[in-house]
């Protein structure tokens, strides 16, 4: 839903009323994640996507009839003999699609999700999509509070509970209920959508590989900060595409900064001042993927310096360096897409050869 909260925000002002249709779960070679959405409006404008393309006209379709008659619908999207190019899937994957219609005045707490969800603030929504009674009620889960009903205390308080720690892992996905929140039971099934601040990427190294770096990585949906303690080269004018430049020594600006398992560190200095006391200090954080650049020479006197530092062989096998994929990369831009192709990759656990000549499925859960 993230992708269409500020269309939704402006479809919904002055008391408008939406259907929104949300992917809620997939199978197989599903186009879009679940969380993916499309908001349509009573004047008929739609925003956003569910499929890539597939499914949206019946989707299309469907959120309308939705906003005339107000009754939420589940519906399942796949692949048949007889709808394959009309609303089927042609990739061979399936998806649910939950379609309800939504007004602030049905969900009250719609701008404080959207203000949450621009200020970087966590902040998750449970939707129950099928169980008797309580289609599309809706609890709106923060840190520190929750707001909204599902009809049952019990069942509020458990939904508030265990969304927080899907929430803390950035997870979106489904939890099962009894009518009155009882966890061995199944009669409810709430999604979950997290909306987890975007991870971070920190960039090393004020070049213009790093340049290149941070506009992949602010593509791929990072919070990207580039960091070197040289001030007349870390600016926001060579660095247009990050969202924070910092002149600051890069191991004193780690040190200071939080770095969560989602966080991807690529150090491009290569220059030892800079990047050993930086990896030192990179390799003993929960960063989920620390790659350095530099030559096969660069990076043995790197391991050398930091094996001297002290730090573990189960510690420097977490390092990539060299940086990226072996795409055969040399300027700039194509060592970023070497970069972000490793990187994709770790999350997703690729095994970074031609589709075609892999086997198994495309589409792959994440290994963290």
């Amino acid at each position: 839903m993230r992708d269409v909260l500020e269309d939704l925000e402006r479809l919904s002002a002055d008391g408008g009323v939406v259907g929104l249709a949300t992917v809620v779960r997939t199978w197989q070679s599903a186009p879009r994640p679940a969380g993916a959405s499309m908001a349509v409006s009573t004047s008929g404008e739609a925003v956003g996507s569910v499929s890539g393309g597939c499914v949206e006209g019946a989707v299309y379709d469907l959120a309308q009839d939705v906003l005339e008659t107000g009754t939420a619908v589940l519906q399942r999207y796949g692949v048949t003999d007889d709808d394959a190019f009309s609303v089927g899937l042609t990739c061979g994957g399936i998806l649910d699609i939950f379609v309800e219609r939504v007004s602030i005045g049905t969900w009250p707490e719609l701008p404080e999700v959207i203000a949450s969800v621009r200020e970087r603030q966590p902040v998750a929504v449970a939707t129950v999509v099928a169980g008797p009674g309580r289609i599309g009620a809706k609890r709106t889960v923060w840190p520190d509070r929750a707001a909204g009903s599902l009809g049952s205390d019990h069942l509020d308080h458990a939904v508030a509970d265990d969304v927080r720690g899907m929430l803390e892992l950035g997870r979106t996905g489904f939890l099962h209920y009894g009518p009155d929140g009882e966890r061995r039971g199944d009669e409810l099934a709430v999604f979950v959508q997290s909306h987890a601040p975007a991870p971070k990427m920190l960039v090393f190294g004020a070049i213009d590989f790093a340049a290149a770096v941070a506009r992949i990585g602010r593509f791929l949906g990072y919070y990207v900060i580039v960091c070197d303690a040289r001030p007349v080269f870390a600016t926001t004018r060579r660095f247009p595409e990050a969202d924070e430049v910092v002149v600051e020594w890069p191991h004193k600006f780690l040190e200071r900064t939080e770095v969560d398992a989602r966080t991807m560190i690529c150090v491009l200095t290569h220059d030892p001042k800079f990047d050993v006391p930086l990896l030192e200090a990179a390799l003993r954080t929960p960063a989920a993927y620390i790659g350095a650049m530099g030559s096969r020479r660069t990076h043995d006197d790197r391991i050398a310096r930091l094996r001297e530092a002290g730090l573990t062989e189960a510690e420097l096998t977490r390092l990539s360096s060299p940086i990226g994929l072996d795409i055969g990369a040399r300027t700039p831009e194509e060592t970023a897409v070497s970069i972000a192709a490793e990187i994709v990759s770790a999350h997703w656990g690729g095994s970074g050869r031609r589709l075609g000549l892999a086997d198994g499925p495309i589409h792959r859960d994440a290994v963290r």
